[in-house]
């Protein structure tokens, strides 16, 4: 995490992401009384009324409750059409010395993280204020179940939209993933392996501060959010590579990161998709695919549930990296080490030499097998 800039004088703005309900609110509540200048904004996504609800609140109490209708209750919209003014409003006050914007339970912390950031560009709506620490909120009691148990947002009353069905454990990973600081609550020892997987899955530049105790006005909002850093950390190929065996005694963690320049088979790769993407996995990265040549693809599982897409040309989406699969995967071991079985899963998805030899020619004409998840490809 870049240092304090203890004589930049533009407003600082944090911002948090939870999928707990308590956490957030014990955070929110601690930080108001930590120190009387900071002023906390906390939204909720309303999608059954179609708006949002806007709670303000300082060390004198809750300041602001409101219902604000939206077009689209979505989070861009939240974020567009009423945190960036919120904002905006609170810093021109003069009350205050920073804020807080607590992001509505499950939202990703990188759409709102991109707002912001555009918005303190010359000219922009918070042109005088910057974006301090992106922080994420995880309970180790229940990181390991949150992040590879099958649960859905809705089932749990979380989902943004009525038509959000992303997992829990593809939330929480966002949210981990993209922060500077991650901070904890719960025992290590009580939880080694969610502890494991957290430490697995969080980027290695981020922070990690177990106890809410440490967590004061001055760690989130005395720091500075490198949004080039974020945006890496975030991206198919920022995933961490291996940390080497148990990080605790107990600890049931594992990584297990697969590359290779060989491109993959595309009905192969069905064959094999369920063993690699599905279970009690969070896995990303990007891949290649024969039939697809100078085409990088997004790979992204969680929660029982895997995205594939189109990044579109490698030169662009992944600018600087060789045309190389990499898929990183993090998980619990039970009673059987899965590692071989997934080692196993991603190299017979791979072309053979006989079919490297052939080379792209060989695809046109052919049935485009990974049509409905990548579109249609270029080669015919």
């Amino acid at each position: 995490m870049p240092g304090p800039h203890p004589h930049d004088q533009s407003f600082p703005v944090a911002v948090l992401a939870s999928t707990d309900p308590v956490l957030r609110e014990s955070v929110a509540f601690g930080l108001v009384m930590d120190a009387p200048g900071v002023v906390v904004v906390r939204h909720d996504v309303l999608a059954k009324y179609g708006a949002v609800r806007r709670v303000v609140t300082d060390g004198s109490g809750v300041l602001e409750d409101e219902r604000i209708p939206l077009e689209h209750a979505c989070l861009s919209c939240a974020v567009r059409e009423d945190a960036l003014p919120t904002l905006a409003r609170l810093a021109a006050d003069g009350r205050w010395t920073g804020a807080v914007l607590a992001l509505p339970l499950s939202a990703e912390s990188l759409p709102a993280t991109r707002a912001i950031a555009a918005a303190t560009q010359p000219g922009g709506l918070l042109a005088r204020a910057h974006v301090a620490t992106v922080a994420a909120l995880v309970d180790l009691a229940t990181f390991e179940a949150d992040l590879l148990d099958a649960e859905t947002l809705g089932e749990r009353g979380l989902a943004l939209t009525e038509d959000d069905e992303r997992s829990v454990g593809e939330a929480l990973a966002a949210q981990v993933e993209h922060a500077d600081l991650v901070v904890t609550v719960g025992e290590r020892s009580m939880a080694p392996t969610g502890s494991g997987l957290l430490d697995r899955l969080r980027a290695a530049d981020s922070h990690r501060l177990d106890g809410l105790h440490g967590l004061g006005a001055a760690r989130l909002l005395g720091h500075r959010h490198d949004t080039v850093r974020g945006e890496r950390r975030a991206h198919p190929l920022g995933a961490r590579g291996p940390l080497r065996g148990p990080l605790l005694p107990g600890d049931l963690s594992w990584t297990l990161e697969l590359t290779s320049r060989r491109p993959l088979h595309p009905e192969r790769l069905l064959e094999q998709i369920e063993a690699l993407g599905t279970g009690r996995v969070r896995s990303r990265g990007v891949f290649q695919v024969a039939d697809r040549p100078g085409t990088a693809c997004h790979w992204d599982g969680a929660g029982g549930q895997l995205y594939i897409g189109d990044l579109g040309p490698w030169v662009e989406a992944c600018a600087g990296n060789p045309e190389q699969s990499r898929l990183v995967l993090v998980g619990a071991a039970d009673d059987e080490d899965p590692l071989p079985r997934l080692h196993a899963a991603f190299e017979a998805a791979l072309l053979t030499d006989s079919e490297m030899a052939d080379g792209a020619l060989v695809w046109i004409g052919r049935d485009d097998a990974l049509a409905p998840w990548l579109g249609e490809r270029a080669v015919r």
